[in-house]
């Protein structure tokens, strides 16, 4: 199958340019395409026995729990089993809001026992005229919820601060409010929670988390990034629960780290039906072993962030080819679903290049399933957006997502939900 091409308005640009090297907590970076290096990718269609990979039986019943167990012991870490019962409390049971066309509902989930314990806000939208489940787009949010959509009902939340604090809301940073109506109109509901409710983005952050109601992470064991992902299933339990939602079409969005943590949640939990990263770089859909931009070193550098990754993370900050693992493969943990990569063509740091290259690596498995995935060797330019199951758009601009991506987010969810 050809890929089916999405336009957007932005006029169609030059592929991304190389930068002069830099250094980021004294470690060299390198932005020139043709100093990336030489690299042999491990084939995400090869058992651990150096046995081919020839159906989808083999895949899921061998070679796939083979590569999610590398994953949760060589970069995320391994998780606990989710609890036995969902501890939940529902505080709006469906608040008509955006000139009648949504319900909401804020619901806070208790991840221990007891109300003390820490605990999530889900913000959950839905069309006021559906009468049916409606598929749902799930967003990981870097600020709280009173601050992610611009509706005054919402209960008031809090943030940490850069000094490490909880503190309201309103003092935090804005990152711009998502515009829920689009979806809405198109018959989608829209969720967001924070991820500080689930646990602190910052070294040691961990007595004030989740990870605070279990035993201190052994090497293998979780870092920030798997305790976000476990969060972001237990909201999934929850809407698993509730009747306005169809708990097998939820959607998942993040950017940056949290466009790591969506991958790592999708590829962990098979309930996610999509997954949208943005921007999610090293460590997320960008390759290791390609020496560009942002690597392993810097994630793990002691003054950055290696506490969002399991210590065995830090093993292959020295030789990524030393890894048995490499994006592609946790790209091709989420077939046969949807996966949308997005990044920017001015976004040297998360290696734009290096996300289509391994889309085209993880493409065999997609194929495996008979599903749509990239097949042009070159990266399309920036506003030309590939929309096969496995697809990749890149804006013109840099970090994060702008405005109009979120219009291709609703088109990718359209075409695939």
């Amino acid at each position: 199958m050809k890929p089916l091409l999405l336009l957007s308005a932005v006029a169609i640009s030059a592929q991304i340019a190389d930068y002069p090297p830099d250094k980021v907590a004294d470690i060299p970076v390198n932005y020139t395409d043709a100093n990336a290096g030489a690299y042999t990718l491990p084939d995400p269609l090869q058992l651990a026995n150096g046995k081919p990979v020839k159906d989808v039986k083999t895949w899921q019943q061998k070679r796939r729990p083979e590569l999610v167990k590398l994953f949760e012991e060589l970069q995320f870490g391994r998780t606990p089993p989710a609890p036995k019962s969902l501890q939940y409390e529902v505080t709006d049971a469906g608040t008509k809001t955006h000139a009648g066309k949504a319900l909401r509902k804020q619901i806070t989930i208790f991840f221990g026992p007891g109300k003390a314990a820490p605990k999530l806000d889900l913000l959950l939208y839905t069309p006021a005229s559906s009468t049916g489940k409606v598929p749902v787009l799930l967003n990981a949010s870097f600020t709280a919820n009173s601050n992610a959509i611009d509706d005054p009902g919402i209960k008031p939340g809090e943030i940490w601060n850069r000094e490490k604090q909880r503190v309201p809301a309103a003092q935090g940073r804005a990152f711009g409010k998502v515009n829920i109506e689009p979806f809405l109109d198109a018959g989608f509901g829209f969720a967001t929670v924070y991820y500080g409710d689930i646990d602190p983005d910052f070294n040691g952050g961990i007595a004030h988390g989740v990870r605070s109601l279990f035993p201190a992470p052994q090497p293998d064991e979780w870092g920030t990034i798997s305790a976000w992902a476990w969060g972001l299933s237990r909201a999934l339990d929850y809407l698993e629960k509730d009747a306005a939602v169809d708990a097998k079409r939820v959607a998942l969005t993040g950017v940056s780290r949290l466009g790591k943590t969506v991958l790592w949640t999708g590829a962990h939990d098979q309930r996610f039906a999509m997954v949208i990263a943005s921007c999610s770089g090293e460590g997320g859909a960008a390759l290791s072993r390609r020496h560009y931009g942002e690597t392993i070193a810097h994630l793990t550098a002691p003054t950055r962030y290696p506490y969002q990754f399991a210590q065995n993370y830090s093993k292959y900050a020295a030789n990524p080819n030393d890894s048995p693992i490499d994006a592609h493969m946790l790209i091709s943990l989420i077939a046969p679903r949807p996966l949308l990569l997005q990044t920017g063509n001015t976004d040297k740091w998360s290696d734009p290049k290096g996300e289509y290259l391994a889309a085209l690596a993880a493409a065999p498995v997609y194929k495996l399933f008979h599903k749509s995935a990239p097949e042009a060797k070159d990266v399309p330019p920036a506003g030309q957006t590939i929309m096969t199951t496995l697809g990749y758009h890149m804006h013109l601009g840099g970090h994060g997502m702008v405005p109009a991506d979120w219009a291709v987010f609703l088109e990718f969810m359209k075409s695939h939900l």
